[in-house]
Protein backbone atom coordinates (compact mmCIF):
# COMPACT_ATOMS: atom_id res chain seq x y z
CA UNK A 1 0.00 0.00 0.00
CA UNK A 2 1.56 3.21 -1.14
CA UNK A 3 1.45 5.81 1.31
CA UNK A 4 2.71 9.44 1.06
CA UNK A 5 -0.12 12.09 1.99
CA UNK A 6 1.02 13.62 5.35
CA UNK A 7 -0.52 15.53 8.10
CA UNK A 8 1.32 17.12 10.87
CA UNK A 9 0.21 17.67 14.74
CA UNK A 10 1.54 20.27 16.59
CA UNK A 11 2.85 23.34 14.67
CA UNK A 12 6.01 24.01 16.81
CA UNK A 13 9.66 24.68 16.49
CA UNK A 14 9.64 20.46 15.74
CA UNK A 15 7.15 21.13 12.33
CA UNK A 16 10.01 22.81 10.11
CA UNK A 17 12.13 19.46 10.31
CA UNK A 18 9.25 17.21 9.92
CA UNK A 19 8.30 19.21 7.27
CA UNK A 20 11.54 19.22 5.56
CA UNK A 21 11.51 15.96 5.82
CA UNK A 22 8.44 15.00 4.47
CA UNK A 23 9.28 16.95 1.41
CA UNK A 24 12.67 15.64 0.83
CA UNK A 25 11.57 12.25 0.26
CA UNK A 26 8.74 13.06 -2.13
CA UNK A 27 5.65 12.81 -0.05
CA UNK A 28 3.41 15.38 0.77
CA UNK A 29 1.94 17.46 3.53
CA UNK A 30 -1.61 17.79 2.87
CA UNK A 31 -2.61 19.25 6.50
CA UNK A 32 -1.95 20.77 9.67
CA UNK A 33 -3.04 21.30 12.98
CA UNK A 34 -2.57 23.43 16.25
CA UNK A 35 -4.91 24.35 18.96
CA UNK A 36 -3.34 27.55 18.11
CA UNK A 37 -5.32 29.26 15.08
CA UNK A 38 -1.58 31.46 14.32
CA UNK A 39 0.55 28.40 14.80
CA UNK A 40 -1.19 26.26 12.18
CA UNK A 41 -1.74 29.01 10.10
CA UNK A 42 1.58 29.50 9.73
CA UNK A 43 3.01 26.31 8.71
CA UNK A 44 0.14 25.87 6.60
CA UNK A 45 1.33 29.23 4.63
CA UNK A 46 4.87 28.04 4.82
CA UNK A 47 3.98 24.71 3.35
CA UNK A 48 1.07 25.25 1.19
CA UNK A 49 -0.94 22.41 2.95
CA UNK A 50 -5.00 22.98 4.83
CA UNK A 51 -4.98 24.27 8.42
CA UNK A 52 -7.17 22.95 11.16
CA UNK A 53 -8.08 24.06 14.56
CA UNK A 54 -9.74 21.12 15.51
CA UNK A 55 -8.43 17.71 16.03
CA UNK A 56 -11.81 16.05 15.10
CA UNK A 57 -11.90 17.59 11.24
CA UNK A 58 -7.94 17.13 10.97
CA UNK A 59 -8.23 14.12 11.61
CA UNK A 60 -11.39 13.53 9.26
CA UNK A 61 -9.97 14.61 6.18
CA UNK A 62 -9.31 11.76 3.87
CA UNK A 63 -6.48 12.79 2.43
CA UNK A 64 -4.60 12.51 5.44
CA UNK A 65 -2.98 8.99 5.78
CA UNK A 66 -0.28 9.21 8.37
CA UNK A 67 0.29 11.71 10.77
CA UNK A 68 3.53 13.04 12.88
CA UNK A 69 2.68 14.50 16.27
CA UNK A 70 5.05 17.22 17.80
CA UNK A 71 2.97 18.34 20.39
CA UNK A 72 4.59 18.94 24.06
CA UNK A 73 5.52 15.67 25.16
CA UNK A 74 3.40 15.28 27.63
CA UNK A 75 0.58 15.92 24.97
CA UNK A 76 1.39 12.95 22.92
CA UNK A 77 -0.81 10.42 24.17
CA UNK A 78 -4.16 11.60 23.51
CA UNK A 79 -3.85 12.78 19.57
CA UNK A 80 -1.83 9.70 19.04
CA UNK A 81 -4.67 7.09 20.03
CA UNK A 82 -7.21 9.94 18.37
CA UNK A 83 -5.24 9.32 15.11
CA UNK A 84 -4.97 4.99 15.32
CA UNK A 85 -8.70 5.13 16.16
CA UNK A 86 -8.80 7.22 13.00
CA UNK A 87 -7.20 4.94 11.00
CA UNK A 88 -4.18 6.79 10.12
CA UNK A 89 -0.47 5.56 11.10
CA UNK A 90 1.44 7.75 13.41
CA UNK A 91 5.02 9.06 14.03
CA UNK A 92 5.58 10.47 17.53
CA UNK A 93 8.43 12.44 18.12
CA UNK A 94 10.52 11.99 20.89
CA UNK A 95 10.08 10.77 23.84
CA UNK A 96 6.52 8.21 22.99
CA UNK A 97 5.15 9.59 25.98
CA UNK A 98 6.56 10.91 29.40
CA UNK A 99 5.69 7.23 31.39
CA UNK A 100 5.86 3.74 30.14
CA UNK A 101 2.25 3.64 31.05
CA UNK A 102 1.35 6.27 29.06
CA UNK A 103 3.57 4.49 26.50
CA UNK A 104 1.45 1.37 26.36
CA UNK A 105 -1.91 2.93 25.62
CA UNK A 106 -0.53 4.55 23.14
CA UNK A 107 1.00 1.12 21.48
CA UNK A 108 -2.02 -0.97 22.52
CA UNK A 109 -4.43 1.89 20.20
CA UNK A 110 -1.70 1.19 17.49
CA UNK A 111 -2.11 -2.66 17.42
CA UNK A 112 -5.86 -2.66 18.19
CA UNK A 113 -6.45 -0.32 15.74
CA UNK A 114 -4.01 -1.67 12.94
CA UNK A 115 -1.83 0.82 12.03
CA UNK A 116 1.71 1.30 12.09
CA UNK A 117 3.42 3.19 15.10
CA UNK A 118 6.90 4.89 14.89
CA UNK A 119 8.70 6.51 17.52
CA UNK A 120 11.25 9.84 16.41
CA UNK A 121 14.80 8.67 17.07
CA UNK A 122 16.74 10.44 14.05
CA UNK A 123 20.53 9.37 15.41
CA UNK A 124 19.95 5.06 14.95
CA UNK A 125 19.99 6.55 11.18
CA UNK A 126 23.39 7.96 10.85
CA UNK A 127 25.41 5.94 9.11
CA UNK A 128 28.41 6.35 12.32
CA UNK A 129 25.35 4.66 14.83
CA UNK A 130 25.13 2.20 11.45
CA UNK A 131 28.62 1.27 11.09
CA UNK A 132 28.58 1.02 15.21
CA UNK A 133 25.97 -1.48 15.48
CA UNK A 134 26.99 -3.62 12.80
CA UNK A 135 30.71 -3.91 14.18
CA UNK A 136 29.06 -4.70 17.58
CA UNK A 137 26.72 -7.43 15.83
CA UNK A 138 29.27 -8.73 14.00
CA UNK A 139 31.10 -9.74 17.17
CA UNK A 140 34.14 -6.99 16.90
CA UNK A 141 34.02 -5.54 20.25
CA UNK A 142 34.10 -9.13 21.45
CA UNK A 143 32.31 -9.32 24.86
CA UNK A 144 31.09 -5.70 25.81
CA UNK A 145 32.10 -4.31 29.22
CA UNK A 146 31.33 -0.33 29.12
CA UNK A 147 28.77 1.92 27.52
CA UNK A 148 28.54 5.44 28.06
CA UNK A 149 26.49 8.18 27.12
CA UNK A 150 27.65 12.16 27.84
CA UNK A 151 25.33 14.53 26.73
CA UNK A 152 26.72 18.30 28.15
CA UNK A 153 24.60 20.73 26.56
CA UNK A 154 23.56 23.82 27.41
CA UNK A 155 19.91 25.92 27.58
CA UNK A 156 19.34 29.67 28.64
CA UNK A 157 16.77 30.62 31.71
CA UNK A 158 15.02 31.69 28.81
CA UNK A 159 14.72 29.06 26.74
CA UNK A 160 12.37 27.57 29.84
CA UNK A 161 10.84 30.40 29.86
CA UNK A 162 9.63 30.54 26.57
CA UNK A 163 7.08 27.91 26.87
CA UNK A 164 4.70 27.28 30.07
CA UNK A 165 5.04 23.80 29.35
CA UNK A 166 8.80 23.52 29.72
CA UNK A 167 10.15 22.17 32.87
CA UNK A 168 7.06 20.61 34.11
CA UNK A 169 7.00 16.78 34.74
CA UNK A 170 2.93 17.23 33.60
CA UNK A 171 3.88 18.25 29.70
CA UNK A 172 8.20 17.99 29.61
CA UNK A 173 8.37 14.37 31.75
CA UNK A 174 11.64 15.29 33.06
CA UNK A 175 14.67 17.88 32.28
CA UNK A 176 17.77 17.45 30.71
CA UNK A 177 17.54 13.66 30.49
CA UNK A 178 13.74 13.31 28.90
CA UNK A 179 14.17 16.15 26.65
CA UNK A 180 17.38 16.55 25.57
CA UNK A 181 19.66 13.45 26.11
CA UNK A 182 16.77 10.69 25.73
CA UNK A 183 18.46 10.33 21.91
CA UNK A 184 21.49 9.36 23.93
CA UNK A 185 19.84 6.92 26.04
CA UNK A 186 18.04 5.60 23.25
CA UNK A 187 21.16 4.84 20.85
CA UNK A 188 23.05 3.40 24.29
CA UNK A 189 20.08 0.76 24.89
CA UNK A 190 20.34 -0.12 21.12
CA UNK A 191 23.81 -0.90 21.30
CA UNK A 192 24.59 -2.39 24.12
CA UNK A 193 21.18 -4.03 24.68
CA UNK A 194 18.35 -3.83 27.67
CA UNK A 195 19.00 -2.35 31.26
CA UNK A 196 18.84 -4.27 34.34
CA UNK A 197 19.71 -1.87 36.70
CA UNK A 198 19.63 1.78 37.25
CA UNK A 199 21.51 4.06 40.17
CA UNK A 200 21.45 7.87 39.97
CA UNK A 201 21.38 11.04 41.06
CA UNK A 202 19.58 14.17 39.46
CA UNK A 203 19.76 17.53 40.50
CA UNK A 204 18.53 21.17 39.90
CA UNK A 205 21.38 23.22 40.16
CA UNK A 206 21.69 26.44 37.58
CA UNK A 207 18.09 27.28 36.46
CA UNK A 208 15.08 28.66 37.93
CA UNK A 209 10.81 28.42 37.60
CA UNK A 210 11.11 24.88 36.72
CA UNK A 211 10.12 21.24 38.15
CA UNK A 212 12.51 19.23 36.64
CA UNK A 213 16.35 18.34 36.75
CA UNK A 214 19.03 20.55 34.55
CA UNK A 215 21.43 17.78 35.95
CA UNK A 216 21.49 14.11 36.02
CA UNK A 217 23.95 11.09 36.08
CA UNK A 218 23.22 7.51 36.64
CA UNK A 219 25.35 4.07 37.11
CA UNK A 220 23.49 1.58 34.70
CA UNK A 221 23.79 -2.31 35.04
CA UNK A 222 22.84 -3.63 31.51
CA UNK A 223 21.52 -7.84 31.11
CA UNK A 224 24.35 -8.59 29.46
CA UNK A 225 26.64 -7.83 32.68
CA UNK A 226 28.35 -4.84 30.95
CA UNK A 227 28.16 -1.01 32.75
CA UNK A 228 27.61 2.08 31.61
CA UNK A 229 26.95 5.22 32.66
CA UNK A 230 24.59 8.22 31.66
CA UNK A 231 25.40 12.30 32.22
CA UNK A 232 23.02 14.62 31.00
CA UNK A 233 22.74 18.45 32.20
CA UNK A 234 21.47 21.35 29.89
CA UNK A 235 23.87 23.69 32.20
CA UNK A 236 27.13 23.25 30.68
CA UNK A 237 27.66 26.53 28.85
CA UNK A 238 28.56 26.73 25.86
CA UNK A 239 27.38 22.95 24.67
CA UNK A 240 29.21 20.13 23.68
CA UNK A 241 28.40 17.82 21.13
CA UNK A 242 26.85 14.41 22.42
CA UNK A 243 29.06 10.94 22.60
CA UNK A 244 28.41 7.26 23.08
CA UNK A 245 31.38 5.77 24.06
CA UNK A 246 31.01 1.53 23.35
CA UNK A 247 34.13 -0.58 24.95
CA UNK A 248 34.43 -4.07 25.01
CA UNK A 249 37.06 -6.68 25.26
CA UNK A 250 38.57 -6.58 21.57
CA UNK A 251 37.71 -3.07 20.69
CA UNK A 252 36.46 0.55 21.49
CA UNK A 253 34.97 3.07 19.81
CA UNK A 254 33.66 6.28 20.02
CA UNK A 255 30.94 8.64 18.59
CA UNK A 256 30.83 12.25 18.77
CA UNK A 257 27.59 13.57 17.74
CA UNK A 258 27.96 12.10 13.80
CA UNK A 259 31.46 11.41 13.62
CA UNK A 260 33.69 8.27 15.13
CA UNK A 261 36.27 9.83 16.33
CA UNK A 262 37.38 6.64 17.81
CA UNK A 263 37.63 3.49 15.91
CA UNK A 264 40.27 0.56 17.50
CA UNK A 265 39.94 -3.35 17.61
CA UNK A 266 42.46 -5.90 18.63
CA UNK A 267 41.88 -7.49 14.99
CA UNK A 268 41.87 -4.54 12.12
CA UNK A 269 40.02 -5.43 8.97
CA UNK A 270 40.82 -2.83 5.66
CA UNK A 271 37.83 -0.96 6.35
CA UNK A 272 38.83 0.83 9.25
CA UNK A 273 41.10 2.99 7.78
CA UNK A 274 38.18 4.21 5.47
CA UNK A 275 35.61 4.46 8.51
CA UNK A 276 38.11 6.63 10.63
CA UNK A 277 38.62 8.78 7.29
CA UNK A 278 34.99 9.00 6.16
CA UNK A 279 33.16 9.44 9.23
CA UNK A 280 34.01 12.42 10.33
CA UNK A 281 32.75 15.96 9.48
CA UNK A 282 29.77 14.59 8.77
CA UNK A 283 27.99 17.45 10.74
CA UNK A 284 23.98 18.00 9.17
CA UNK A 285 24.06 21.05 12.36
CA UNK A 286 25.52 21.48 15.63
CA UNK A 287 23.13 18.91 17.16
CA UNK A 288 21.37 21.22 19.28
CA UNK A 289 23.71 20.94 21.94
CA UNK A 290 23.45 25.31 22.78
CA UNK A 291 20.49 25.68 20.04
CA UNK A 292 17.60 23.24 20.03
CA UNK A 293 16.81 24.36 16.33
CA UNK A 294 20.65 23.92 15.23
CA UNK A 295 19.64 20.55 13.93
CA UNK A 296 19.31 19.07 10.48
CA UNK A 297 16.27 17.00 9.20
CA UNK A 298 18.00 14.28 7.21
CA UNK A 299 18.26 11.80 9.50
CA UNK A 300 14.22 12.57 10.39
CA UNK A 301 13.81 11.98 6.16
CA UNK A 302 15.58 8.34 7.00
CA UNK A 303 12.91 7.28 9.19
CA UNK A 304 9.76 8.78 7.77
CA UNK A 305 11.11 7.35 4.75
CA UNK A 306 11.61 3.65 6.99
CA UNK A 307 8.11 4.15 7.89
CA UNK A 308 6.78 4.53 4.68
CA UNK A 309 8.33 1.36 3.25
CA UNK A 310 7.89 -0.78 6.08
CA UNK A 311 3.82 0.24 5.57
CA UNK A 312 4.02 -0.82 2.13
CA UNK A 313 6.07 -4.31 2.72
CA UNK A 314 4.06 -5.49 5.49
CA UNK A 315 6.78 -4.92 7.87
CA UNK A 316 7.25 -3.00 11.56
CA UNK A 317 8.98 -0.10 11.06
CA UNK A 318 13.10 0.17 12.72
CA UNK A 319 12.25 1.63 15.52
CA UNK A 320 8.44 0.84 16.57
CA UNK A 321 6.43 1.94 19.77
CA UNK A 322 7.88 -0.97 21.82
CA UNK A 323 11.28 0.65 20.89
CA UNK A 324 10.51 4.00 21.52
CA UNK A 325 9.13 2.66 25.26
CA UNK A 326 12.40 1.49 26.28
CA UNK A 327 14.28 5.07 26.55
CA UNK A 328 11.30 6.50 28.46
CA UNK A 329 11.14 3.13 31.16
CA UNK A 330 14.80 3.58 31.48
CA UNK A 331 14.75 7.62 32.45
CA UNK A 332 11.47 7.15 34.52
CA UNK A 333 14.17 4.21 37.11
CA UNK A 334 16.53 6.83 36.74
CA UNK A 335 14.22 9.90 38.05
CA UNK A 336 12.84 6.94 40.40
CA UNK A 337 15.95 6.02 42.07
CA UNK A 338 16.77 9.72 42.31
CA UNK A 339 14.00 10.67 43.71
CA UNK A 340 14.13 7.56 46.05
CA UNK A 341 17.98 6.85 46.89
CA UNK A 342 18.45 3.41 45.90
CA UNK A 343 18.82 0.97 42.98
CA UNK A 344 15.87 0.35 40.59
CA UNK A 345 15.73 -2.98 39.20
CA UNK A 346 14.27 -2.93 35.81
Amino acid sequence: MKIKKFGIIGCGMISKFHALAIRSIGAELVACYDQLPLAAERVAKENGCKAYHDLKDFLADPEVEIVTIGTPSGAHMDPAIAAAQAGKHVIVEKPLEVTPERCDKIIAACESAGVTLSTVFPSRFHQSSVQLKRAIESGRFGKLTLGDAIVKWYRTQEYYDSGVWRGTWKLDGGGALMNQAIHSVDLLIWLMGDVAEVTALTGLVAHERIEVEDVAVAALRFKSGALGLLEATTAAYPGYLKRIETHGSNGSAVIEEEDIIKWDFVESREEDAMIRESMTNRLSGGGGAGDPSAIGYQAHAKQFQDVLSAIEEGRKPLIDGHEGRKSVAVICAVYESAREKKTITM
